[in-house]
């Protein structure tokens, strides 16, 4: 998609402005790119000259087109948000002299819950007995994403000296380069040491990443999640196992037992609370099947042969 002439180079100019400045990953730098160079291309259909000349009810109509062509609320907001960052930039950089999209919302979509893994359902997962190297790893990979409620991205990044084997905590750093400490708990620590006894006989002698490949260099996402797809399928798992369920099942089962939001918030390193919250539904949903099944009041009578 090609932008017009005056607005693709305010455009890049911003992107420069989340790559080099605000250091975000490749992977959200994408998704703001392909979010602002489609709203480019409604603008060049508009027959908009620039970006000052976008108003509030054309980002209304921007909005309400896509949302009549299917899509949904999140996504919606996904952009709004993508939009008001680069309206804030610009306000910045003194071209524009507001926002036409703050106090724009999306509509509202059904809110879909996150997959999550009970303890027995781990626990099959991950108490194997493990001695091929490939294997070691792969344990001590899903050991640590639920022990930490690591994204994969964060996961990926690390190196040997960010875990300190003494404190048993962990060092990473997460979205927008913000970096935290967090816990490791006893088993993911006996994981990566068994890990650690096997990895020189894949890893090259100079590299630092935590986990690697069999060609001795830093795991890729790609392969992490065939990986974890794999196991799934040889332990049995009906589920889709992923990095993501992982930390699913890290925060709804912290949630669940400390019922601290601020201190899962802290670990799971979700700038917005908001975004934490969506745990308390999973929360709820569980206290919800307990009801349901031990209220007297609450439970249905049985039908008469």
């Amino acid at each position: 998609m090609q932008a017009p002439d005056r607005l693709q180079p305010r455009l890049q100019a911003f992107l420069s402005h989340l790559r080099f400045e605000r250091r975000l990953s490749p992977h959200t730098l994408s998704n703001y790119q392909r979010d602002l160079l489609r709203l480019c291309d409604w603008c060049r259909e508009q027959a908009l000259e620039g970006w000052e000349k976008l108003t509030p009810g054309q980002v209304r109509a921007f909005v309400a087109q896509r949302h009549r062509g299917g899509i949904s609320g999140k996504s919606l907001q996904r952009e709004l948000s993508a939009l008001r960052s680069l309206f804030r930039y610009l306000l910045r950089e003194g071209v524009v002299e507001n926002d036409p999209a703050s106090g724009i919302r999306a509509p509202k979509s059904e809110r879909h819950l996150p997959d999550t893994l009970d303890a027995d359902q781990l626990g099959r997962l991950l108490d194997v007995a493990s001695e091929e190297p490939l294997e070691r790893r792969d344990l001590a990979i899903m050991e640590l994403l639920y022990s930490c409620g690591l994204r994969l991205a964060e996961l990926v990044s690390l190196n040997l000296h960010d875990i300190d084997r003494d404190d048993a905590t962990l060092e990473v750093t997460g979205k927008g380069a913000k970096s935290r400490r967090l816990p490791v708990g006893r088993k993911a620590l006996a994981a990566i040491a068994a890990w650690e006894q096997v990895r020189g006989q894949l890893a090259r002698p100079d590299e630092q990443a935590l986990f690697v490949s069999q060609r001795g260099t830093r795991l890729r996402p790609r392969s992490i999640q065939q990986r974890l797809h794999q196991w799934a399928l040889q332990q049995g798992c009906r589920q889709n196992l992923h990095p993501h369920l992982l930390r699913h099942s890290f925060a709804s089962h912290l949630l669940e037992s400390s019922g601290d939001l601020r201190a899962v918030q802290e670990l799971l390193g979700h700038a917005d609370i908001s975004t934490t919250q969506i745990y308390t539904h999973l929360d709820f949903q569980h206290l919800a099947q307990v009801y349901d099944s031990a209220h007297p009041r609450a439970r249905r009578k049985k039908r008469e042969p």
